[in-house]
């Protein structure tokens, strides 16, 4: 038994270590007092800040520190949600006086919805994203929602002091449209919350904007009287405040890099792998391009790749990367122009902008900046300029005729359809148009603009960020570890005619796509695009494809003829299942084949490992995958044609690729030939693999009319397989697949 002499050694033993470790921590032995022991950041510092501003989870806090009635609520999955967030707080603002808070659900404790005074109001702004997900920042708030009994911070499942707006966007072509504003309208209804004004829903295929505007107005009305508020409160009211400055390190100036961490990557630090993502894209340099179409034809398809070497950042197959184009030359220009900042001594004179409310307006790109690079890499001056946007211009107009103009098209929903969305103008074009001048650019490429004097503040507010545009990567990790594939059609479309081009129409370039173009073109040693020489091009007013400037900013993504080009990777749940013994059916034509170029070759890196440990029959036992896939002609836009018949002898048999030929083949009334027929031909065959061996089923594309016309020929097909009808058994069948998550889709519109 331990004596107390021995108890005394070992406690001595363990404590001397520890207060020789802690000495300078412990101030009854010579130590800096606890209060005094912090450095930058530390404990007690951090505990005064959250006893002085609160709890950076708790909006409730938030709302009564700042007084704000009002918070908005955002999912938003590309930013588009989240701009229509803070056109919500704006507006009232400028209506009623009335400030906000606008959030994103992710960073909040969404369970104390209840502690909501009920003089105030939660909007909330809802993208639906896929097949009826809600968007991955809203993911938290939907799950809490839809708990049977969710658990709110008082303890209880009720939400009877809650007053919300709702507005979803979505878009009629996916079979659940806005299903998570729906859901969480209903939700919030059964949870005793009360509705202001009727369920906004947006509808993106069509016109998202007049959605909006036909929405917002009647829900103002309904909000002013259950509010108790009355509009007049506060008008025309500035979010940010601009400052030209001249004494700024030149370092430290933004030139178009699209974060800090490449700020600094530019003045020569090393952003640290595995950094790069949404918040900080990689400037990754092109490895490859080439035209998929028939050299000559009137349209392009391009192949491009970009090296991820040495920048920490991976994908899967079926994952989406997001490209950051800038504004064509032209366009930058020309809003310079309008703006009177189009000279040498003003485009690049440098600014500093700051928020005056930062939880209603945060500054929507970096700073300090110059008028070059917001213009170039920050704002998307290339968009169609929105009929809420050319009615608030009007009180900066600089002629009367001119305000007139403005208010006409920004009040009139006919006349803005034909004379602006029609014609397709940007916004700079539209200011253009207002005042009688040329929005054709002088022999020297220059503008001779009348100036516009609209405070630049007005602009920033006014006109949205440039986002990144997705593309589903068309290659596997498995066998291009370090490089993503892009496949992207370049998209140009006559407009209508209209006064401002003579009553004639005009090519319309897609701002990436042809961005994408630019690239491809100096890769290969040209320095841009040349002119179209189609007889159809020459009957328009623009025949030029836009010109870009690839060398970015401080020339830093071009080097000795490599050029770089910002992307990330968006996660996707767009996957094959693990096992090859498992049916694949995917249907992708044109473009909507990129995904699956990536889902064969993870097939064919799989198989090379299985043949290589195994031997030569070691794929006898792995189902087959099928690919329908569609193109015009097989000598025009048929996308890879030379690698499916390599894939199909290395995959022995077991990858089979129906093609249909739209302008070769016709049925026996005449009609073309589309994957549906091709699927509809097989049904006997592809049956039994959806109902018995448990096959999955992918669709990539189109989903207007394509996605649909699938489904409907798989509904009959299941219909028939089941002894049952379309209507009744092959779309349970087909609700059953969706729901198992073995029909999986990747479309747009």
């Amino acid at each position: 038994m331990a004596t107390q002499l021995d108890l005394l050694i070992i406690i001595l033993t363990v404590s001397l270590p520890l207060l020789y470790f802690f000495r300078e921590s412990l101030p009854f032995i010579g130590g800096k007092p606890f209060a005094d022991t912090t450095q930058n950041g530390s404990a007690s510092s951090k505990a005064k800040k959250v006893e002085e501003e609160g709890d950076p989870r708790n909006f409730v806090e938030k709302m009564e520190r700042a007084g704000k009635r009002a918070v908005i609520f955002y999912g938003s999955q590309t930013g588009t949600a989240e701009e229509y967030a803070i056109r919500l707080a704006k507006e009232a603002k400028s209506r009623f006086g009335l400030s906000s808070l606008v959030c994103d659900p992710e960073e909040h404790d969404m369970n104390l919805l209840d502690q909501i005074p009920s003089d105030a109001v939660v909007f909330f702004v809802m993208a639906t994203y896929g097949e009826g997900e809600p968007t991955d920042n809203a993911a938290g708030l939907m799950e809490l929602i839809s708990e049977p009994e969710p658990e709110f911070s008082l303890g209880e499942s009720k939400l009877e002091n809650l007053n919300y707006v709702i507005f979803g966007l979505g878009n009629k072509t996916y079979e659940f449209y806005n299903e998570v504003a729906r859901k969480l309208d209903k939700r919030l209804s059964e949870l005793g919350a009360r509705r202001i004004g009727e369920r906004g829903e947006g509808d993106d295929d069509k016109s998202m904007e007049e959605d909006y505007l036909a929405w917002k107005d009647p829900m103002w009305e309904s909000f002013s009287k259950i509010m108790g508020v009355e509009e007049g409160g506060s008008g025309d009211v500035a979010d940010f405040l601009v400052t030209e400055i001249t004494d700024h390190p030149p370092e430290k100036v933004f030139h178009g890099e699209l974060s800090p961490r490449a700020l600094l990557a530019a003045s020569g630090a090393n952003t640290p792998s595995g950094g790069y993502g949404l918040k900080n894209p990689y400037p990754a340099p092109v490895l490859a391009s080439k035209e998929l179409f028939t050299v000559g034809g009137d349209r392009n398809c391009i192949h491009i790749e970009f090296d991820l070497t040495g920048s920490g950042m991976s994908y899967q197959h079926g994952d989406h990367v997001g490209i950051w184009p800038s504004n064509p030359d032209i366009e930058v220009d020309r809003m310079l122009s309008v703006l009177g900042l189009d000279s040498q001594d003003k485009r690049f004179n440098i600014i500093d902008i700051e928020s005056l409310d930062p939880a209603l307006a945060k500054v929507p790109f970096p700073t300090p900046a110059t008028y070059d690079a917001i213009f170039r890499h920050y704002l998307d001056i290339s968009a169609i300029a929105s009929r809420q946007t050319i009615a608030f211009l009007a009180r900066y107009a600089p002629t009367e005729s001119a305000r007139e103009k403005l208010t006409a098209w920004g009040t009139n929903k006919e006349l803005y359809a034909k004379e602006i969305d029609g014609p397709a103008l940007k916004l700079a074009e539209v200011l253009q148009a207002a005042v009688g001048d040329s929005v054709d650019a002088n022999s020297d490429n220059a503008f001779s603009s009348t100036k516009w004097p609209i405070p630049f503040d007005r602009i920033v507010s006014s006109i949205p960020r440039l986002q990144p545009r997705y593309y589903s990567i068309s290659s596997s990790s498995k066998l291009h570890p370090t490089a993503i594939h892009v496949t992207a059609v370049v998209l140009k479309y006559q407009s209508a005619a209209s006064p401002v081009h003579h009553h004639e129409p005009r090519w319309v370039f897609g701002l990436s796509t042809n961005f994408i173009l630019n690239v491809k073109h100096a890769h290969s040693g040209a320095n841009t695009p040349a002119s179209e020489q189609d007889n159809a091009l020459e009957s328009v007013t623009m025949k030029k494809v836009p010109s870009y400037k690839l060398a970015g900013p401080r020339n830093s993504y071009v080097k000795e003829n490599v050029y770089k080009v910002p992307i990330h990777v968006r996660r996707s749940t767009f996957r094959l299942p693990t096992s090859p013994k498992v049916p694949i059916i995917m249907i992708g034509p044109g473009t909507g084949v990129a995904p699956f170029r990536g889902f064969v070759q993870e097939r064919i890196a799989l198989a090379r490992k299985a043949i290589e440990k195994n031997g030569p029959d070691a794929l006898k036992d792995w189902a087959p995958m099928y690919l329908f896939y569609g193109c015009r002609k097989s000598n025009e836009d048929f996308l890879y044609r030379d690698e499916w018949p390599e894939y199909e002898k290395e995959l022995k048999g077991v990858f089979r690729m129906k093609v249909a030929f739209s302008r070769e083949m016709k049925k026996p009334d005449g009609s073309k030939v589309y994957v549906q027929d091709l699927i509809h031909d097989l049904r006997s065959e592809l049956a039994p693999l959806i109902v018995d061996k448990r096959a999955y089923i992918y669709i990539c594309g189109d989903a207007k009319s394509m996605s649909k016309a699938v489904e409907e020929r798989l509904t009959q097909m299941l219909g028939e397989a089941k002894g049952g009808s379309a209507e009744v058994e092959g779309v349970k069948e087909l609700k059953m697949l969706k729901e198992r998550n073995r029909l999986m889709t990747d479309v747009w519109s």
